[in-house]
């Protein structure tokens, strides 16, 4: 099935997508069945149990208060850090909820929002299982929901169909692979970004696509912008004691620019835009996720690092950039080499990284060949990179992840510009490597945080 631009890159809160941006709009989808069934009215108690890894790492992942937002009504697109801080501390104060924005009913999230450490849902990790009741205890209505990555919620009844053909999207050139996207362009001659403009404008034209695409821009270079210059306390959330550098490091980088700079500047600061949208992320923060919250920090600090330092940067090839971001997204996709509960860690930073890289080729005018020889060089990188956040939290390693990864895809683009593309291992062999690789890996190594890193920190 095809991956629309507008459907990869979402805009949420942070810290995972999975874990805070899926949970917030499954309760959404809830209150709001509830409403068109006409039992909103009705209802006068609504418990929120959450199971696996929601439950483990609820209250540090942000996933209590994730439902807490979703049954109040809020769009995780529409809301940010500090309207959901200040709609969570109302909530807490009043023990009371508007579920849809329309009915009052009394809440204690110590009472009503249940973390169930004790039992785990068998299709999912992720599960939250809503239950409305009525003013006698009767059940109104129950339904059980998974996040399954990447900020998609689907029910009991539609992960059934999970495994079933989706129905595709009609658009100019359909492709499933790296090798079917490479012939559409021999035989159209036609870039990659064309064809995938093409594509999008088949299913939203042209007004909502270039303001849907600037929308996502804007919110991902606020996001490096807040990041890097937060002037409040600087610890993140959780049992961490990690605190954010993305200040400190812009500060010593501005030190040195005006004390005559160094040679690697532009690396460096691709690095503090990375690191900021990582810890904006970690924070709780809006972000955009590419192709994940985890890895939200790859794509943007790539894309402001061509903004700010190409001296031909404009808007138009930045759209590429986007657009053959999204291509590469989709054929890791369709490919099942994303998200983390599939693959690892390699789904996430590693996909982000071929993304930014092959986005940057594409920006600085590459040919097909190389923008493939980019994105692969990439993902080559990752290969193998179980997810293993120390404590549950997309802290550490995440935010060094995100750091590292932006200036590897700025290296992959750079090594592609300088070839002709044709003497690389391919994409597909490249993603099917890492779809491979997941396969083999134990689910405790996919977004579990009971292996690597998560489970050997280090004595310092």
């Amino acid at each position: 099935m095809y991956l629309s631009a507008l459907d990869l890159f979402t805009i949420g809160l942070g810290p995972s997508s999975a874990q805070t941006v899926g949970p917030m709009r499954a309760a959404r989808r809830f209150v709001h069945a509830l409403a068109a069934d006409g039992k909103l009215s009705f209802t006068t108690t609504l418990i929120a149990d959450l199971f696996g890894s929601l439950a483990l790492g609820g209250r540090d992942q942000g996933s209590d208060t994730a439902v807490i937002l979703g049954l109040s009504g809020i769009d995780p697109e529409n809301v940010d850090g500090a309207e959901a801080s200040a709609a969570i501390a109302r909530i807490r104060t009043e023990k009371a909820i508007q579920l849809e924005h329309q009915h009052a009913i009394r809440f204690d999230e110590v009472e009503h929002v249940r973390l169930r450490i004790d039992k785990s849902l068998a299709f999912h990790t992720n599960g939250v299982r809503f239950t409305a009741y009525d003013v006698r205890g009767g059940t109104l209505a129950r339904t059980t929901y998974f996040s399954v990555g990447d900020g998609v919620v689907v029910d009991e009844h539609e992960a059934l169909a999970l495994g079933r053909p989706a129905a595709a999207l009609k658009v100019p050139y359909s492709f499933a692979n790296a090798d079917q996207l490479q012939r559409h362009g021999l035989s159209a001659r036609k870039r990659i970004p064309d064809m995938m403009r093409r594509n999008e404008l088949a299913l939203h034209g042209q007004a909502a696509l270039q303001r849907g695409l600037m929308e996502r821009w804007s919110v991902m270079n606020a996001s490096i912008d807040r990041g890097m210059n937060h002037a409040g306390p600087r610890p993140l959330p959780g049992g961490m004691a990690i605190t954010r550098r993305a200040p400190m490091l812009r500060e010593a980088l501005e030190a040195k620019h005006d004390a005559g700079g160094t040679s690697n500047r532009a690396l460096q600061w691709a690095r503090v835009f990375a690191t900021a949208v990582a810890e904006e992320n970690a924070a709780g923060g809006q972000v955009v996720s590419a192709p994940s919250n985890g890895a939200a920090g790859v794509v943007p600090a790539t894309l402001r690092y061509y903004r700010q330092f190409h001296p031909d940067a404009s808007d138009q090839p930045m759209l590429d950039f986007l657009l053959t971001a999204t291509a590469i997204a989709g054929i890791c996709k369709r490919m099942d080499a994303m998200p983390a509960p599939a693959v690892g860690c390699q789904g996430e930073v590693g996909v982000a990284c071929a993304m930014a890289a092959g986005g940057l080729a594409a920006a600085l005018g590459g040919t097909n060949e190389q923008i493939e020889y980019a994105a692969c060089t990439a993902i080559e990188q990752h290969a193998g990179l179980s997810c293993d956040p120390e404590l549950g939290l997309v802290q550490s390693p995440c935010i060094e992840r995100n750091a590292t990864a932006a200036v590897k895809a700025i290296h992959a683009a750079s090594i592609a510009l300088q070839t002709n593309g044709s003497d690389r291992l391919s994409l597909d062999a490249a993603v099917r490597a890492m779809h491979n690789s997941g396969r083999e890996m134990t689910a405790r190594a996919k977004e579990a945080s009971l292996s690597g890193l998560a489970i050997n920190l280090a004595e310092c």
